[in-house]
Parts: C-alpha cells; structure tokens; sequence
C-alpha cells in the first residue's frame, strides 16, 4: 500500500523531515574528518570521452545559427563565462522573447539524473530539444538547422571523419552532449573530500558541518550536491503563498506527470559553482548566496538560522565552486 501525505499537512511534514534529517545526520554527521565512503558528498569522478566530439559539440554550443533567427545560441543563457548561467532572473531568448524560468546551470549536467528544473528530459541529448522548439527560447526545428550547418565546408567535413551519417540532428545532440559532459569542474572541497585537509579553511569545513547536521544533505547529496531527486518547494512552509501570484512554472513535476502529488515539486539543483549563478531558485528570487540559504531553512527545513550559521554554510558553498572557472568570478561569491 502507497501512502500520500497531503503537501500541506504541516505536522506531517514535520515528522517525516525530522526523520529524513536524523537518519542523514545519523550516517554522515558523526565525524569532523572527510571520508569519501561515509560522506555524504562525493568527489567528482574522472570523466572520459572523445576529445574530437567535445570540440565539435563546443562549436556547436556557441554556434547562434542553432537558433531561427541566428541571434542567440546555448550559451547565450549557459555562459561558461558566468557559472555555465545568465545570471539573470528568467533567460531571454530570440527578439528578446522573457521565458518563465531560471536558467540552470550548464556545468557537471551530466551528473544529474534529469535534465530541467521539472525533469522533463531523461538526459542532456533530450534535453537539447527543449531549448531548440520552445518559441521564447531559440524558436527553430531540426530541419532548418540541419540546412544551415550543411552549407559550412567544416561542419561537413568534421561530421563525415567522426559520425558516417553526417549532419543529423542525433548527431548534433551528440556532439553537444558531449561537449556538456566535459564540463566537470572539481573544487577545493573534492580535495578535501579525497583527504587533502588543508584544501578548504576551518571556517569552511564548520559550514560543512552545519550544512550536514541542519539536514541540507537530506536534497543536497551525491557527485553533484543535488540533482539525484525532485522535492517539494515549501516542505515546512507555503512558499507560493507568501511569495504570491503562482506562475505555471511554479507546478514544477507536476507540468509533466500531471500528479496531484508532484505539484510545486523539483528536481533538486547541483550545488556546485553555486556561488556564481545568483539569482537562485526556479523563480530567480534569492539575489545571494544568504537570501537563498535563509528561504531554505525556512521553507525546506522549518528552522530559524541564526546569521553566523548563514554565513559559515554560504562559506562552504563558495568552496564548492571549481578550480578551472576562474577565479576572476569569486567576487560574485561574496554576498
């Protein structure tokens, strides 16, 4: 038998958080040093592909003639300058086209489970197809990119030595794919996690603590500090009601399955280069690190924090942020 406890049962949600979060404390919170085997975070694994693809998918995901009128292309709102984001509320697509939604991020995708705030797509190959026929994004098809690639000599030349059906549109979603599954950005903290002690400061290492034992880990878990399940927005408090005005955006899981249950629900986000993609939620609303971390203990966990707990877990964040983006980007961190 299948129990369904109703979203907004607050006693409920309680119970079964403060369950969630012993258990996970429990297993993880008992010991000060990193152990790759107890810990509830891991370090990112070696990643092996074609280096050939990954240039070609590169091109191909600055290439703007993937959009239908040659003005924008994925990153346009996956800027690998900026945290793999566009740091923008809601992304812009062509004729300056607003969607409804918070650009993720681009970089380690290929370790999340889904692809897309909701999960739509199964994995990054799927997930290509989104951007590409939504009418607010790049508003183009297949067919018409497919002619367009196939009148640049490179395009045809590169596709022929790496893929014997030439320009396709698999083929493209391969390559880009790829090229988004290069993207693994190992931190200071994976050094941590692999035994280096010194790798992240004592401050830090007291935010890790805290972000175990206040049971962010219970969403915020795994290779990817996120992206291995959905979850509720507002599991100890009616976020959209105090936020107002729900969007469609805002069913989240539920515009895909259409299930009562997975209303409001998520995938939960990598936290990895967190630091440099404000603004943070679905919704774009958390303009800092502390905004975020503060709706977070009151919506997701039903806790008060105080600011110096804040402010040590928002020092842990910064140190998940990978050692190849640049630290020209760590300003942005400093909120």
């Amino acid at each position: 038998m299948t129990l369904y406890i109703h979203f907004y049962n607050g006693f409920a949600r309680h119970v079964v958080l403060t369950l969630l979060i012993t258990l996970h404390v429990m297993l993880w919170a008992s010991s000060l040093k990193a152990d790759t085997i107890s810990e509830p975070l891991h370090p990112l694994p070696d990643v092996k592909l074609n280096p050939s693809k990954v240039e070609l998918g590169k091109r191909l995901f600055h290439d703007q003639r993937l959009s239908g009128d040659n003005s924008i292309s994925c990153a346009s709102c996956h800027s690998l300058k900026t945290g793999g984001v566009d740091r923008l509320r809601v992304s812009k697509g062509v004729r300056g086209a607003e969607g409804g939604i918070n650009a993720p991020t681009v970089l380690n995708s290929g370790f999340n489970f889904s692809q897309f705030w909701d999960g739509r797509a199964t994995n990054l190959e799927d997930q290509i197809d989104g951007p590409v026929h939504a009418t607010l994004e790049m508003d183009s098809n297949w067919p018409d990119i497919i002619a367009k690639l196939k009148q640049d000599p490179s395009y045809q030349s590169t596709f022929k030595k790496l893929y014997p059906e030439g320009i396709q549109s698999h083929t493209i979603k391969d390559a880009i794919a790829t090229f988004e599954r290069s993207l693994v950005t190992p931190s200071r903290f994976d050094q941590y996690l692999q035994g280096n002690q010194r790798a992240i400061s004592e401050e830090e290492k007291k935010g890790y603590e805290h972000f175990k034992s206040y049971g962010c880990v219970a969403c915020h878990q795994g290779v990817n500090i996120g992206g291995n399940m959905y979850q509720y927005f507002g599991v100890m408090g009616n976020y959209f009601e105090d936020r107002g005005q729900i969007t469609a955006a805002d069913y989240g899981r539920y515009n895909v399955t259409g299930k009562e249950r997975d209303r409001f629900k998520f995938k939960v986000p990598s936290l990895r280069n967190v630091a440099l993609t404000p603004p943070y939620f679905h919704d774009g609303s958390a303009k800092t690190l502390d905004d975020a971390v503060k709706v977070m203990a009151k919506y997701q966990l039903g806790r008060n924090m105080p600011e110096q707990d804040r402010k040590l877990i928002v020092q842990f964040l910064q140190s998940l942020t990978g050692l190849s983006v640049g630290a020209d980007q760590e300003t942005v961190a400093k909120n």
